[in-house]
């Protein structure tokens, strides 16, 4: 799932950015050729995600090992050791903040993503992120959610069709909008549709879609729309969903339940380097 076609852009675009012109403070200090060693440690709870990538930006920079203590996808606990960096001084250095922004970010959304999946097992309901992610960083976003239980749906806009209700007010009804893209896309593809309203799901069923997405409804008229649909299509629920709510959607027995906030309003896992020390 880490294609490191774009995984590698991603960490060189990000060190370009952070030592465009050398790491001025570390050349002063640090020769060239001096080795070291330092500790990756967790300081709150949460679920660990991103050791490939943390472990790219060093392979990138050359010249230093990490070694983890801890597998992917695993609970920490404040104060746990991650691992340890050995090899080149300045390249610890000089990668030490774009590795750590981006394993404590993936560390977060796996953290979040896998709250909602805890609260959810036993329902037959599945979590998914949505398109919601920071620009450039999709790939590393989806995949954290992954880690933490949840599910990816589309991954862009090239993946699936995904009438939602801008298509529909440009082509003038779910009909309509459903009958083009049956014309124009290949069969094997799937459709969804997005709705609002109890004649919209109608309208839907209608038009034979497979998927229904229910938009910003309450759990009662979820219910309800589930009862209608009656099996007829796949349903995904999606709209201000929180911790808190995501519970009485589920137990409305919908299929899937979407939330940007997975990528969107996570709270990123507090990760260090501590103790560099010369070898």
């Amino acid at each position: 799932m880490l294609n490191y076609l774009i995984i590698d852009d991603i960490i060189l675009n990000s060190l370009k950015e952070d030592v465009p012109f050398g790491d001025i403070t570390t050349s002063c200090i640090v020769t060239d050729d001096e080795i070291a060693q330092a500790t990756v440690i967790c300081k709150e709870d949460g679920i660990l995600c991103g050791l490939p990538v943390f472990s790219r930006v060093f392979h990138l920079l050359g010249n230093v090992e990490f070694t983890p203590f801890i597998k992917e996808g695993t609970p920490l606990i404040c104060g746990d050791e991650i691992g340890i960096l050995k090899g080149n001084a300045k390249n610890i250095l000089i990668g030490e903040r774009v590795a750590l922004n981006l394993i404590q970010r993936m560390s977060g959304i796996a953290t979040l993503t896998k709250k909602y999946s805890d609260i959810l097992e036993g329902f037959k309901t599945e979590i998914l992120d949505t398109r919601k992610t920071t620009p450039l960083l999709r790939i590393i976003e989806k995949y954290a959610v992954k880690i933490g239980g949840g599910k990816n749906h589309r991954y862009s806009l090239s993946d699936g069709i995904l009438i939602k209700d801008n298509h529909i007010s440009y082509a003038g009804s779910i009909t309509n909008a459903v009958s083009l893209a049956k014309e124009n896309c290949s069969f094997v593809r799937k459709i969804e549709v997005e709705t609002e309203t109890k004649e919209d799901v109608l309208e839907a069923l209608a038009s034979g879609v497979d998927i229904i997405m229910l938009d910003n409804m309450s759990p009662k008229m979820v219910k309800e729309m589930v009862l209608l649909i009656d099996k007829k299509a796949l349903i995904e629920c999606s709209g201000n969903i929180t911790l808190e709510t995501v519970c009485s959607y589920a137990e409305c027995g919908v299929d899937y339940i979407s939330s940007g906030s997975l990528t969107h309003s996570f709270k990123v896992l507090d990760i260090s380097l501590k103790n560099l020390s010369k070898l």
